[in-house]
């Protein structure tokens, strides 16, 4: 890098730190900093949402795969991502903008003590919370590897200098700094891809190398599924990514909650899911022809791209690229700090203190931005390990910790929002979450010689069986669990259909019976419409 690339550089983190400031001045409670207050249009949601869902891992440990296996890489993992997300908008997006607009709700986890109860909510909250610290702070990792190569810095040093300018703009302006920052970096994006992809086409022969390229490669970099990343792997990576990315990771959960209405948030999942479709083939063909262009040095070929853009960009252009890269991970991590935030504000701090639970507006917004920055200096503590033997490197915690884990914890809070799982209660959910956390531990750390794909799909699919099986073997549906999923799934967004679910509520809650989840409500939990009550259902 020379001055000019520190110049572009700057002057990305500059814009980011402005947004921030400008977007400040639209927050003016815990809605507004966690949902952008139901106001953001569908397509600045879709792109947020697709723009949070990668980060600069796919730059290095998806970068390495690309390089050593080809094509794979994207039929393997943006494909299966764009499937699913394609599927939640169908079961998904709509009912957890309903969480918001019909429940009040700012945190996605909010609703889960009268869906379920309050021990549900804290499991699920808690087990979410560890997981996404260390999610995160691979992806911390994953930049600062990328800015030592470009500039010689530590990896402690780049983990710094990108989590503090990340916790600047995102804890100053809430998910509509996020939302914004995010289209910015979109933009950036595209420019910094399509240049990329131009310069490698010109490298190769122009724009038949499209087709003509592949003869020089080895023949496996042509076969969608290859190494160990088999169609076995490839359907458990679908089955894993339809609950992560359509609201299992409460960051992408968030985006459908800040659409105005559910027909605006399965709008804004179908525009996610057609970029996921396209724009990673765009990214990836460079690192597929790689290896006709670099030697890379490191033996997980993770330093591909980045001394694919060394070799042939220009200064400048180099900068644009190594924003394009920042860009990536600094839309996931914002985007997770807020939903951790929101997670922690809403539903662990309020079961830990009474205080918590009556802080005013001004308090709660306050608390909000300093649980932002509590979640991002843990996360970059973590980061600074990530290639101790306990997570051993990127690629491994992105790929089996993430995969593995956000199944036990999604399976109840996404499919408790269905009216064909009303029978599975706490037994359920917690049943299943414990269960799934166990076929973790199990197919990772307890056996020995365990198959990658085994090991990713195990404690979904544990999760998933034990959910269904116990509501049916020990069904704990009750009027007031009813009212709730009343509320959810009731498709006619307009006043009409607002009525028609409240009705059905009330209705509901009319008939409660006393001894099985009936009676007044208990301290710390809200009534399903937002209005605080006295404890879960």
């Amino acid at each position: 890098m020379n001055s000019l690339d520190w110049a572009v550089l700057i002057g990305y983190f500059g814009v980011m730190i402005a947004i921030g400031v400008w977007s400040h001045k639209r927050v003016d409670d815990v809605s507004d900093f966690f949902t952008a207050g139901g106001k953001m249009p569908w397509w600045l949601s879709g792109i947020s949402h697709h723009m949070s869902g990668y980060s600069a891992v796919m730059f290095t440990g998806y970068a390495g795969i690309a390089y050593q296996y080809g094509i794979t890489s994207y039929v393997t993992w943006s494909f299966p991502i764009a499937i699913g997300i394609a599927i939640g908008a169908q079961l998904f997006a709509g009912r957890l903008n309903r969480l918001r607009s019909r429940l009040g709700v700012a945190s996605p986890l909010e609703y889960l003590k009268n869906r379920y109860n309050l021990p549900t909510q804290q499991a699920l909250a808690w087990s979410g919370v560890l997981l996404k610290i260390v999610d995160v702070g691979a992806k911390w990792a994953a930049i600062a590897t990328l800015l030592s190569v470009f500039t010689g810095i530590s990896l402690n040093q780049g983990i710094l200098i990108t989590g503090v300018i990340t916790g600047i703009y995102c804890t100053v302006g809430g998910l509509w700094a996020d939302a914004l920052t995010e289209l910015g970096q979109f933009v950036i994006q595209l420019l910094a891809g399509v240049a990329m992809l131009v310069t490698v086409m010109g490298e190769l022969g122009g724009f038949g190398s499209l087709w003509t390229v592949w003869e020089k490669l080895p023949d496996s970099h042509t076969q969608p599924t290859v190494g160990p990343y088999t169609l076995t792997f490839l359907l458990a990576y679908l089955f894993i990514k339809t609950f992560e990315y359509s609201g299992g990771m409460w960051n992408q959960a968030q985006r459908f909650m800040a659409t105005r209405n559910a027909r605006q948030a399965k709008r804004s999942a179908r525009l996610s899911a057609a970029l996921w479709f396209v724009w990673p083939a765009v990214l990836f063909f460079p690192m597929w022809v790689a290896p006709l262009l670099v030697e890379t040095k490191k033996p997980d070929a993770s330093d591909a791209y980045a001394l694919l853009t060394e070799r042939l960009l220009p200064h400048g252009l180099l900068g644009l690229v190594i924003v394009g890269f920042f860009s990536h991970t600094m839309a996931m991590c914002s985007s997770d700090a807020n939903a951790i935030s929101a997670v922690f504000t809403r539903d662990i701090a309020p079961a830990l203190s009474a205080k918590a639970r009556a802080w005013s507006h001004r308090a709660g917004l306050l608390a909000a931005r300093l649980s932002t920055v509590a979640f991002l200096g843990l996360s970059m503590a973590i980061a600074t390990q990530v290639n101790s033997p306990t997570f051993k490197d990127i690629i491994t915690i992105v790929i089996k910790w993430v995969a593995g884990l956000v199944g036990p914890i999604s399976i109840p809070f996404l499919l408790g929002m269905l009216r064909f799982f009303r029978k599975s209660g706490p037994t359920a959910a917690l049943g299943s979450w414990a269960a799934g956390l166990f076929a973790f531990w199990l197919t990772n750390y307890g056996l020995n010689g365990v198959q990658l794909q085994i090991q990713i799909v195990s404690p979904v699919a544990t999760s998933l069986v034990l959910f269904v099986l116990l509501g049916f073997v020990r069904p704990e549906d009750t009027p007031e669990r009813d009212a709730v999923l009343a509320r959810i799934n009731s498709d006619d967004d307009g006043p009409a259909g607002a009525a028609g679910a409240a009705a059905s509520a009330a209705s509901a809650a009319s008939v409660a019976i006393p001894g099985q989840g009936g009676g007044a409500p208990r301290d710390g939990a809200r009534d399903g419409t937002g209005a605080e009550t006295k404890d879960g259902a």
